[in-house]
């Protein structure tokens, strides 16, 4: 008989520990904690703790599953590029949550049509954002959100990490699929994990060597390495 475990959805079982779900996604690992756990912060009157902003799929284990990849994937332009305070974000997840109804809305297609207008919305009317910022900040929203496909029940199921912070920049070559390698980010159209070719990279073979091997091009093989050696310039 099937486990409760083995019988749950792969995208929201416990898989990721937090150094390797911090690397794929360019997030500091002190950040991504914060995130998780929550944390306490100075105020003229004291300290003031705020929720996290993740729920892990069990209180007990350290790991985060798919879905915290994908919703850690979305706060990250957020919090990292338009610095919206971490109560305000929480006091618009919460709102958010609440006018969809569902878990892990962050996770779910409706942020990507409705929930990007509710979101802001929200943080606009906590925090004085400009006009102009609230353009940026969708803008930015939505071009992370081209980086998951969703499946027919409007969850996301697969997920394109970013290499660099620059998203328009960024190529959609790897992909983490929770179904696939143990959710462990890939080269598209090879199913070659990223932690493999790393591996040849750091044993001495060239990029040239390792694109001839798999049929691939450079770009591939690079941004394959850079996902897995963030320190190191695949050249």
């Amino acid at each position: 008989m099937a486990t409760r475990l083995q019988q749950q959805d792969p995208r929201n079982l416990p898989a990721y520990p937090v150094v390797d779900a911090a690397h794929y996604l360019t997030i500091p690992v002190g950040t991504l904690r914060s995130w998780l756990k929550g944390r306490s912060y100075p105020i003229q009157s004291g300290s003031r703790y705020f929720e996290p902003l993740i729920e892990r799929p069990s209180p007990n284990l350290p790991q985060l599953s798919f879905t915290n990849l994908v919703e850690a994937h979305v706060l990250r332009i957020i919090r990292q590029q338009h610095q919206v305070p971490l109560d305000k974000v929480r006091t618009a997840l919460d709102y958010l949550t609440q006018e969809m109804s569902v878990a892990h809305p962050l996770a779910r297609v409706e942020f990507q049509t409705d929930g990007v207008d509710l979101f802001i919305a929200s943080v606009g009317q906590l925090v004085n954002v400009s006009q102009s910022g609230q353009l940026a900040m969708r803008k930015a929203l939505q071009s992370l959100l081209q980086r998951i496909e969703w499946d027919e029940d409007g969850l996301a199921a697969q997920l394109f990490p970013v290499t660099r912070f620059q998203t328009d920049e960024a190529p959609r070559v790897l992909i983490i699929d929770p179904r696939i390698s143990f959710g462990r980010p890939f080269l598209v159209g090879t199913g070659v994990q990223t932690a493999i070719l790393a591996e040849r990279y750091k044993a001495g073979e060239s990029v040239d060597a390792l694109a001839e091997d798999y049929s691939c091009d450079r770009l591939q093989i690079e941004e394959a390495i850079r996902c897995e050696l963030a320190l190191i310039t695949a050249a």
